[in-house]
């Protein structure tokens, strides 16, 4: 037997002020705008696809395992290794790229550094094939300038601590 509807319509985001869901959707603009700006520069408008989830998660979520520095510069370093591999290997292949993103969540959940956007890359990379040079240069590039915007914009009021540090 099915459970109640209600059941599956339960939400599970706790609630915050509108003050801080502001301040969260201003530097989450502040961020895809630079970030965006980096696309244009490069030339490959494709990779802002993953980086708005990014930039949601850190600046929304900063408390979240999946939006904290070292998963997102590791999971965008593995999806970057492993779609570059791979579309070197096989190019133009859909069905290699579907296999990517496996991969690349695997090696994220195996490596504890779990950023879901960056399971993304290698559709991006397989949709128009992108120099592994300039891949990992604009993924770099993007991953500095979200993190560092967003530990500098949780420090202004209400300050929110971020990224998490263990306690000792």
């Amino acid at each position: 037997m099915l459970p109640p509807v209600s059941r599956y319509l339960v939400r599970h985001d706790p609630r915050a002020s509108w003050r801080l869901h502001l301040k969260s959707t201003l530097g989450a603009v502040v961020g895809v705008s630079l970030v965006g700006g980096l696309s244009a520069w490069s030339g490959l408008p494709m990779l802002m696809a993953p980086l708005g989830p990014t930039a949601l998660l850190i600046f929304a979520q900063p408390g979240s395992p999946t939006a904290q520095p070292i998963s997102v510069f590791g999971g965008y370093f593995i999806g970057a290794v492993v779609a570059s591999i791979l579309e070197v290997m096989f190019p133009g292949l859909w069905w290699v790229a579907t296999i990517s993103v496996g991969i690349v969540m695997l090696a994220m959940l195996m490596l504890r550094v779990t950023h879901p956007p960056a399971a993304a890359v290698p559709l991006v990379v397989f949709s128009g094939p992108i120099p592994p040079i300039v891949l990992f240069g604009v993924m770099l590039a993007a991953c500095v300038v979200l993190t560092a915007l967003a530990i500098l914009w949780h420090a202004l009021p209400p300050r929110i601590a971020y990224p998490k540090w263990l306690e000792d």
